[in-house]
């Protein structure tokens, strides 16, 4: 005997959620590799341009573990693109400067970044795209700004490939 399974009264938002993000970040992943970068590699390298910042500031903006980020930089240095110098407010830290190549990368690296995210809303009107860009925001800022704690931590997706 088969058992019935139950009626889904609302969509199922998380898949929802899931898989776009996941396409998304597949879509990006794709684009930044034209010119040698990951993500995370994009996200350090504007972030650490906004202002000085250590490399632990970095990795919690970018979501990043000790050792990813490492990797990251590492990667960034080699490319020529960024470097661990010492603080110019705190002689104990050292902060990620981005080299002069690092900034021109970054800012060819943040055009591929807004031309992905422009074809992924391309596919709605024009109204549903604010929309949904400000529904999310309001989600992301609001209700669903923090984890709740659980008997069993929920691991975030990460990309294969990426750090």
């Amino acid at each position: 005997m088969t058992a019935m399974a139950p009626t889904r009264t609302q969509p199922d938002l998380s898949f929802l959620l899931d898989h776009t993000g996941h396409v998304l970040r597949s879509r990006m992943s794709a684009a930044l590799a034209e010119i040698g970068l990951t993500a995370r590699m994009h996200c350090v390298l504007v972030h650490a341009l906004e202002e000085e910042r250590t490399q632990a500031q970095l990795a919690e903006i970018g979501d990043m573990d000790k050792t990813t980020m490492v990797v990251t930089v590492d990667a960034l240095e080699k490319a020529g693109l960024a470097e661990r110098r010492p603080s110019s407010t705190d002689r104990r830290a050292r902060i990620i400067a981005v080299t002069a190549e690092g900034e021109r990368v970054a800012r060819q690296s943040q055009e591929i970044v807004d031309r992905v995210h422009v074809e992924a809303l391309s596919a709605l009107p024009q109204a549903e795209r604010e929309v949904l860009v400000r529904a999310l925001g309001r989600l992301a800022e609001g209700h669903l700004a923090e984890p709740v704690e659980s008997g069993r931590p929920v691991r975030r997706a990460r990309q294969r490939g990426e750090g």
